[in-house]
């Protein structure tokens, strides 16, 4: 089921989510509808606090996305990282290996706002995956932004807290006019 993606001024963006301590039905059909979300609005990864859930659950997938590559190794070896897509994190923690660069991000809870933000090249990430089992992986290029950009997600940190000011006051009106759109669909 496709759910709704929440927009930038509802609260639960601002929250860090709660530990999965299980996998149950219920997270692996949040896991199914996220996909399905995420699919339907073309984006490579969903947050479950985008879809109104805040908890430590995100969804990533960048196949297809040749014009900005990614790179995956397993156990020190290289792997295709579309071999390991779609990708479920649980409870990830990402540790910084390569030296902070810039690079374009967007966000599904942003429409149509994009910048330059600064996040390491390369990250190491543990986490969970949806059969309980603890998964360990060194990844760059764009799955290390976006495991960033989603893990910031998780803890209730937008990708606007990470713009240089000139972007943000740049786009001040943009946000403004989003977030007061967001809060007016609250109300209705």
């Amino acid at each position: 089921m496709v759910l709704e993606v929440v927009k930038y001024g509802t609260p639960v963006l601002r929250k860090k989510g709660l530990r999965v301590d299980s996998i149950t039905p219920e997270i692996k059909q949040l896991v199914a509808d996220m996909f399905e979300t995420m699919y339907e609005s073309h984006g490579i990864g969903l947050a479950a606090q985008q879809v109104g859930v805040a908890m430590q659950l995100t969804v990533l997938d960048v196949r297809g996305m040749k014009d900005r590559p990614s790179t995956l190794e397993i156990n020190g070896k290289e792997t295709d990282p579309d071999t390991f897509m779609p990708l479920v994190l649980i409870n990830p923690e990402i540790f910084q290996v390569g030296a902070p660069v810039a690079g374009p991000e967007g966000c599904l809870s942003f429409p149509e706002i994009y910048a330059d933000i600064i996040r390491p090249e390369s990250i190491d990430v543990k986490a969970t995956d949806l059969e309980g089992k603890p998964i360990k992986f060194r990844c760059g290029g764009l799955l290390a932004r976006a495991v960033q950009h989603e893990t910031d997600h998780l803890n209730g940190i937008l990708f606007i807290d990470r713009m240089d000011k000139k972007d943000k006051d740049e786009l001040r009106f943009e946000l403004e006019d989003l977030q007061a759109a967001t809060k007016k669909q609250k109300k209705k």
